[in-house]
């Protein structure tokens, strides 16, 4: 059996920075806990950054969300330091939109050819870049247990991101 926890954007734009929202701060500690506890129950550790150049402002997200985010290598694209305490040595995934196209072949490549497996995603934000992995992640593995930690996820809103979590759980990814 495989079981991975993937870890979304949990970086400092937003949790305390660009982005930042107090839900997002206010998921740390519950966060940090349960990647703990996950990687104790011998989990498999991934995690995602968004990641931004210095054109950010000139590319279409940049257009549609012109705030400045996730810029490669400022303290603002850096995994939040409890959560990156919690995580240790675990893989890391740059992406650079709401999907990573390339997490489904990283995934591929960690279960091989089990077919019992196990994957749990939380982070931020749900309604953008949770949602968007998730739903990559099922088309991909649609026989695999999937599931969301919605106490260790926060949206841009709580409206959306309790309205992401209903259109997961409409794809058949379990809200836990």
């Amino acid at each position: 059996m495989k079981k991975l926890l993937i870890v979304v954007d949990m970086q400092n734009d937003f949790i305390t920075g660009a982005l930042g929202s107090a839900e997002a701060q206010a998921i740390v500690d519950a966060t940090t806990a349960h990647i703990r506890a996950r990687k104790a129950e011998g989990y498999t550790l991934i995690a995602t950054l968004d990641t931004h150049g210095e054109d950010y402002m000139a590319t279409p997200e940049g257009a549609k969300l012109p705030v400045p985010h996730c810029i490669k290598g400022t303290e603002g694209w850096h995994i939040n330091p409890d959560v990156a305490a919690a995580l240790g040595d675990c893989l890391l995934v740059e992406k650079p939109t709401f999907g990573s196209i390339d997490l489904p072949g990283i995934v591929a490549d960690i279960v091989a050819d089990d077919p019992d497996v196990t994957i749990e995603l939380l982070g931020v934000c749900t309604d953008i870049c949770v949602v968007s992995n998730a739903l990559l992640l099922k088309a991909n593995f649609p026989g695999a247990a999937m599931q969301v930690k919605a106490d260790c996820c926060a949206g841009v809103t709580p409206e959306k991101h309790l309205a992401a979590l209903s259109v997961m759980a409409s794809c058949q990814i379990d809200i836990i």
